[in-house]
């Protein structure tokens, strides 16, 4: 009886001694959105989009003085003529809108390979400062996918992670 009492005093004071698991959670919705960088991101290929906006509209205006001035010069001329212009006219919409919409493609390439770079600085700086403050787990949540249904506000890492974040992106 008394080797059963010291085994379980033993188990109890083993069990007691085990590691606890520090977990702690971030808004990733939050983070990323507030993060500096992407803001800086954002307003970089805004001011581009503007540009490319106004460069659009000033191109199409172009084209559509020369739609005009050729619809005139169609009606003076044979039908053949006519034909000609109106086939050049068609043509060169087709090109502009070709080249248009690759610019834009492009544009909006360039900008999603921006913003994936800042995502993995995020989730980089997560895993090292889990490592650094020996979190077992960090978890992710957001409102498109709530992971964390419940969390105290002492393992709310959101803030803190942001903080840190935009304080090394100002270095």
């Amino acid at each position: 009886m008394k080797n059963i009492m010291y085994l379980a005093v033993i188990m109890l004071v083993m069990a007691s001694c085990e590691k606890s698991k520090k977990i702690g959670f971030i808004d990733n919705g939050v983070v990323i959105n507030d993060y500096q960088e992407k803001k800086d991101i954002e307003a970089k290929f805004q001011l581009k989009d503007d540009a490319f906006r106004k460069r659009t509209d000033s191109i199409g205006r172009a084209f559509q003085i020369e739609v005009q001035s050729t619809q005139v010069t169609a009606q003076k001329s044979s039908q053949k003529r006519a034909q000609e212009l109106i086939n050049g006219l068609q043509q060169k919409q087709q090109q502009l809108q070709q080249q248009m919409q690759m610019e834009q493609q492009q544009l909006a390439n360039e900008f999603q390979t921006e913003i994936d770079s800042v995502i993995v600085k995020v989730k980089n700086y997560v895993k090292e400062y889990g490592k650094t403050n020996a979190y077992t787990y960090i978890l992710g949540t957001s409102d498109a996918a709530a992971n964390v249904l419940y969390g105290t506000e002492e393992n709310n890492l959101t803030q803190i992670i942001l903080d840190s974040l935009n304080e090394r992106y100002k270095k």
